[in-house]
């Protein structure tokens, strides 16, 4: 991983195309893609739809707020259409093109630098949960098993993730990408500033990471 980070070194932060990335080389699960990069056409795409496109360019942290994001694109017309206007209104970015996945119970995890305790990893229910109820836990980097089981049991909404009125969600999945996140940051100790996966969809059989962004430390 070495040669990874010294290849970003001097940047503020990663596209989520490179984020996603290098989850993929942890072993996290993420949506199947394509990416075009700046003047790339469109081309044939290999995904099933409906899809997703964005705009993915470290400059770009904020999709919605921006219009870098368009979802449920039913067919490769539509798909055309938004390629091309996402094409005008980001010349400068690479193109995002998403497989939509199935939803699952929804979770946010990141990591911060403190400025005392170093890295932390934080793990919360996402959606309205996070905005309304504060419902988050942090550890300090690096965390066992033991660790990443205590903090979902720390959340208020924690039966979300046991069954709660027949809610199956793959709690055994969260506490492992938990421990890949905590190896992730490990190894970019020094570089890494921030990174938030959210959405995180916990779903029956497995975890899936749906969006991702990586602001990185600077010398």
């Amino acid at each position: 991983m070495n040669q990874l980070i010294e290849s970003f070194k001097g940047r503020k932060a990663l596209a989520e195309h490179e984020v996603k990335e290098i989850l993929d080389k942890y072993g996290f699960k993420t949506p199947k893609r394509e990416v075009r990069a700046p003047g790339e056409d469109l081309g044939e795409v290999k995904l099933r739809y409906p899809l997703v496109i964005k705009a993915s360019s470290p400059e770009i942290l904020h999709k919605t707020d921006l219009g870098a994001v368009k979802l449920n694109i039913q067919n490769y017309e539509d798909l055309k259409k938004e390629f091309s206007a996402m094409r005008k209104k980001f010349p400068d970015a690479h193109i995002l093109i998403e497989e939509m996945v199935k939803p699952g119970v929804e979770a946010i995890i990141g990591v911060i630098d403190d400025p005392t305790f170093g890295l932390a990893v934080m793990v919360g229910l996402g959606g309205i949960y996070t905005e309304i109820y504060k419902d988050v836990s942090f550890r300090i980097i690096p965390i066992t098993k033991d660790d990443a089981d205590e903090m979902l049991r720390d959340l208020k909404g924690h039966k979300i993730f046991e069954g709660f009125r027949g809610i199956k969600t793959d709690r055994k999945g969260l506490i492992n990408t938990l421990m890949k996140v905590s190896k992730l940051a490990s190894d970019f100790e020094g570089h890494l500033s921030q990174m938030d996966l959210n959405p995180v969809f916990v779903r029956e059989k497995d975890v899936m990471v749906v969006d991702a962004k990586m602001v990185l430390k600077q010398a």
